[in-house]
Order: structure tokens, then sequence, then C-alpha cells
């Protein structure tokens, strides 16, 4: 790359931006407005019924979060003009045809968009398997047909929002390359995956459970189920890694010539440096231990003492815009990266658990009364066999006495009963919905990932756009920042 490619690559650039309300999405277009200032346009769909609805999503989702506030500070009154005259939020949702755009700003859009960025997407493990078919490959199929009507567009750029993109890998205990999916491919060696057949197992579904009169309820269980269930036949651990692969799969085996990159993330954290430390939305894997611990209300955790938490921060923010300058170039290749740090800066489950446990005993929340919160000793359970044990001795028997006391008490306790019953099987499900990553032996590897940083490197003096693993200190970042930024935007 030359000198100052990056900023001078955006300028006067047309960018194309879904799932515009996501953490990821909103870090983007705010870097992007920061960085250049002169980008030409940044069009950000948004999932709303009307312009009116879109409009105010827009301010309330995306503008007066806290990312922006750098920019506010910067431009101070100009702000509004700044975003009026750059920003063109759009109605509609990649899952809908023509990604319900009304066609005569689909027409212009089509005449001015150079890049398209989808991150659009649902993170549900166990999302119920028509609305995840819908979004995860329906969606992505209708992003590409809409790519295809772009007539000067450079590339559709792929990625997932921050929740365990890389994982389309499914199990595997091996150091995971970087290249695509291929059509039909299968996870566990079994026959030909035909996402047709998927789709209209979907639709058959749905009209059984219509035909016997299913409540709503009913039906979102068995969506969920049978999403698993599909899943797990095929060799995927759940209905988001499954659809979103499904996704990719039909990505590279329709676009004939369009330039299509796929960015894989793993695990996002909080932001490391930009716009400002710690800034996090919504709660990643670890994160629900840790919150849960600083509140005195969790002692348990789940998952492998050496399994490595392939976790990364706000970097993948600039992998996607050095990806975009890196293949300004036609092609029609699909090239992939892996935006991961499993194997230059590892850290393990232990070390992450061993942090947060330290964190709160020497910085204790405060809680509605004015006290510390004592938090308890911690458990690390290596196994499910493990955590059933754990089960049985701690809550069985109180399940037990409850029932008995229930029955003898004419059903007086049978809320106290149901609560608890339902807590365990609740935290099961969790266990079992997670247990891939907890004890996930896999290593991502991340050569294509380290050349496009090497080709980022001679326009980065300032760091700017750094992507690189190994420049951070794990240890000092969770004490620092991610653990704090959680106590100040989750707790």
């Amino acid at each position: 790359m030359e000198s100052c490619c990056i900023e001078q690559f955006l300028e006067g650039k047309t960018i194309f931006i879904t799932g515009a309300t996501g953490y990821l999405a909103k870090i983007l277009t705010e870097k992007i407005l920061r960085v250049q200032p002169n980008v030409k346009k940044l069009y950000l769909l948004i999932r709303a019924p009307d312009s009116n609805s879109v409009r105010q999503r827009f301010n309330n989702e995306v503008i007066k979060t806290d990312p922006f506030g750098v920019l506010r500070e910067k431009l101070g009154a100009n702000l509004h003009s700044f975003i009026e005259d750059k920003v063109f939020p759009v109605a509609g949702d990649i899952a809908c045809n023509s990604m319900g755009i009304n066609s005569e700003l689909k027409d212009e859009m089509c005449r001015e968009i150079d890049i398209i960025v989808n991150s659009a997407a649902t993170t549900r493990f166990d999302e119920r398997y028509d609305t995840a078919t819908r979004t995860n490959v329906l969606g992505a199929m209708n992003v590409l047909k809409f790519s295809k009507q772009c007539s000067k567009l450079m590339m559709l750029l792929h990625h997932k929002d921050w929740f365990f993109s890389a994982y389309v890998c499914g199990e595997k205990e091996e150091l995971i390359l970087e290249k695509p999916l291929n059509y039909g491919e299968m996870l566990n060696g079994s026959s030909h995956l035909d996402i047709d057949v998927e789709q209209k197992l979907v639709e058959k579904a749905l009209k059984d459970l219509q035909d016997r009169n299913a409540t709503e309820k009913e039906v979102t269980l068995a969506m969920r189920v049978l999403g698993i269930e599909r899943a797990r036949l095929h060799g995927w651990p759940n209905t988001y890694s499954f659809t979103k692969s499904m996704g990719e799969m039909l990505l590279g085996h329709l676009k004939e010539d369009l330039q299509l990159i796929i960015l894989r993330p793993t695990i996002i954290l909080s932001t490391y440096k930009e716009p400002f430390p710690g800034w996090i939305e919504g709660m990643r894997t670890m994160d629900t231990f840790i919150v849960g611990y600083g509140k005195g209300k969790q002692k348990l955790a789940m998952g492998g003492r050496e399994t490595i938490t392939d976790v990364v921060y706000d970097m993948v923010v600039n992998s996607v815009i050095a990806a975009m300058v890196a293949h300004r170039n036609p092609s029609s290749r699909i090239d992939v990266y892996h935006i991961s740090s499993s194997r230059r800066n590892q850290i393990k489950i232990d070390d992450f658990i061993r942090i947060g446990v330290d964190y709160f005993k020497k910085n204790p929340r405060i809680d509605k009364r004015g006290k510390p919160v004592k938090v308890k000793k911690f458990h690390l359970l290596v196994s499910m066999d493990s955590l059933h044990i754990y089960i049985a001795i701690h809550y069985m028997p109180s399940l037990k006495i409850l029932k008995w006391a229930n029955f003898i008490l004419c059903q007086h306790l049978q809320i106290h009963h149901t609560n608890l019953q339902r807590r365990i099987n609740h935290t099961i499900r969790l266990a079992e919905l997670y247990k891939p990553y907890a004890f996930f032996k896999g290593i991502f590897d991340d050569t294509n990932g380290e050349m496009l940083r090497m080709a980022t490197r001679e326009s980065n003096a300032d760091d700017t756009f750094n992507f690189d693993p190994t420049t951070i200190q794990w240890d000092k970042y969770l004490k620092e920042t991610h653990i704090p930024g959680l106590v100040k935007y989750i707790f």
C-alpha cells in the first residue's frame, strides 16, 4: 500500500453498511466518519418499517450512543449538518426481497455504492430455525442479489457482528485454515448438505404447527429445537453457526465474478483504544460470568483450564477498513481472513477467569445499600459430568425438600419449587449451548490476516488502523479497560 493510502482510499467513496445498529457496525461507521470526513456517503440499513422510524432508530441507537461522543466533541454544533450530509439511514431488512428498500431509493443506491459491508445477522445460539434461516441464509443471498445490481461496486465484504463468527468451522481440534466453505460442505463427513431441503423443512414444520393450531410459544420452542437438531445432524454445534455457514456457502456459490471478502472475527470484547477505551454493548460468553461474579450472584463457570479463549477487540473494525483498501483492484477471488488471537497471543479460560476474580476482590462493587458486594469462592467445572455432580450435591436436595414441603402444604410452595427447577434447567441448557466453545481445542490460522497487517503497516505509522493481536497485554487490557468497561456500561 502507498503511504496514507487508507485515508486516501476512503475519500469520495460511498459505502453501504447493513446491520447498522449492531455493536461493530456502529464503531465502523464512527471510525470512517472520524478518520475520513470526506467520505462521500454512508448508507446504513436499519430494520424499520418507514423513513420516520428508521430516522428515530438511527438517532437513538447510533448517533446518541457513546462512541459518537468523540465526533460530537470534535464537531460541536456542526455535527448535525455533517451527519445530514454524509449519513443516510435506509429502512429495510435483509430478510426481505430487495432488502425491503423502496425501488426509487434502491436504484439511486445501486448507481452510487462502491463497497458493501454486510454485518447483519441474528446471533442467538438457539434462535428459531425459521428466523435464523431467514436472516443468516436468505438474508445473505438477498445482499448478494443487491450487490450484483450495483453498477460500480468494487467488493462485497461479509462479516458478522461480534459473536463467534470464526466458529463456522464447528468443533475441530486442529489448525483451522482461512478458506471458503464449499457449497454443501459437511463438518461430520455425512451426506451432502442441501440448503434447499433445509428451507423446505422449515416451511413444512411451520405448516404442520399451523395446521394443529399451535400457540406462538409452542411454535417458538419447536423451531428452536429443530434448529439445534439440524445443526448437530450436519456437524455444527448450534443454529447460529450452522445458518451462518450456509449463508457463506451461498455467497461463494452464487457470487459469479463479484469480489467477495469474508472476515471471520472470533469473540469481540470492548474497545481497546478507539473511539475511546472500554466501550461495550451486550455481553460475550465470559462476560456473563464476570458480571455475575462481580454482582455476587455467580461462583461457577464451565470450561477446560487449558482451553484457549480466542478473543479480539475493536481491531476488527481496522481489519475491515484495511481489507477494503487491500482489495481495491478488481478480482473474482474469495478471500477469507480470520481476525483472531489464538495463534499469536493466547489467553486461556483459566487466566481470563482468574483476572476477573482478582479484579472484583480488589475492586468490589457497591450494592444498593452502599455496602461492598462480597464475592464468593470460585469454582471452575471442567466437564459436563462435574456440572451434573455439582447440581446433584448443591441443588437437588433443596429441590426434593421443596417438592415434599409443597405437597404437605397443599401446593403453597409451588412457585418456589418451579423457580428452582427452572434455574437448574436453564443452567444445564446454557452449559450445553456453550460447551463446544468452553472446551474448544482448535486454533485459528491467521496467515492471511498477517499478510493484510503487513500490507497495512506501511501506511499506518500512528497505529490508527492497527489490528495486530500481539500488541495487546491481556492482563493489563482486561483489568484496566475491559472489566471497567463492563462495570460502566453493563452493570
